[in-house]
């Protein structure tokens, strides 16, 4: 696969399968704009990205700010005039039961950045996508399909959101050449636990206890799922759209034990 004069938007690139996805996007030769909050993680994952043919930059930007996500669009068209691939990974999470008080706050903060980011980038994103017939790849969660942990009913929310307004705009673009999926990862090795409520003397059992749950006996890492991101977005795909892509080492097989 060869993204070669490609323009890559990846959001949540300081981390995990932000930075992995933005990396090997790097590595195929496209040009990626970097954006997340954290300066200096960014830095680190730019730094990573250079000496591959293709350019980049950073745009410093919380996805929970109209202005920022205006900012990464602006910055992307204004840098290198078009967006070919737009990939929407800025995801939180965050531990509340429905009866807890704390309950809407967490709810609000999680729908704000997990789904209502991704609409309102996918709507600023549209008419250059339209141009260049290019495609989105939105980063769900099996969460979208199975409660797999208690007291997450607001992230499991978001993501069924996400991947339903994934087939929705998938049917809209659809006539526009524009193609729209989402990658529904299970356990991956990431410090995103850190935000689910996780302490983090428990964190080593908590991704044990996954571990152990899983059919296939493994947990996934970033670059696992950053290759299907580049394949789903790649021409190899032209055929795919309003799909969700599960890569979860087997542990929707086991739900319900």
């Amino acid at each position: 696969m060869s993204f070669r004069k490609k323009v890559v938007i990846v959001t949540g690139a300081s981390s995990g399968i932000g930075a992995a996805t933005a990396i090997k996007f790097a590595e195929q030769g496209a040009n990626v704009v970097l954006a997340a909050r954290n300066q200096a993680k960014l830095k680190e994952v730019a730094d990573k990205c250079e000496g591959y043919g293709g350019a980049h930059c950073m745009v410093i930007a919380d996805v929970t700010k109209n202005e920022d996500i205006k900012k990464i669009v602006a910055t992307t068209v204004e840098r290198f005039g078009k967006i070919d691939v737009l990939v929407n990974n800025a995801g939180v999470g965050g531990a509340a039961a429905i009866w807890d008080t704390n309950a809407m706050d967490v709810y609000d903060k999680i729908m704000t950045t997990n789904l209502r980011s991704v609409v309102y980038l996918t709507n600023l994103a549209a008419p250059h996508l339209i141009k260049t017939k290019g495609n989105i790849v939105n980063i769900s969660s099996v969460a979208a399909v199975d409660v797999i942990l208690p007291e997450q009913f607001a992230y499991c929310t978001s993501k069924a959101g996400l991947d339903h307004f994934t087939r929705s705009v998938a049917l809209d673009f659809a006539a526009k050449g524009v193609r729209v999926n989402s990658v529904n990862p299970g356990p991956v090795q990431t410090n995103f636990v850190d935000n689910m409520g996780v302490n983090k003397a428990d964190v080593d059992d908590f991704w044990k206890k996954l571990e152990s749950k899983t059919p296939l006996g493994r947990i996934s890492v970033p670059a696992e799922i950053a290759d299907l991101v580049l394949f789903l977005a790649s021409d190899k795909a032209m055929a795919i759209t309003g799909s969700s892509f599960i890569t979860d080492n087997g542990i929707l097989l086991k739900r319900g034990e």
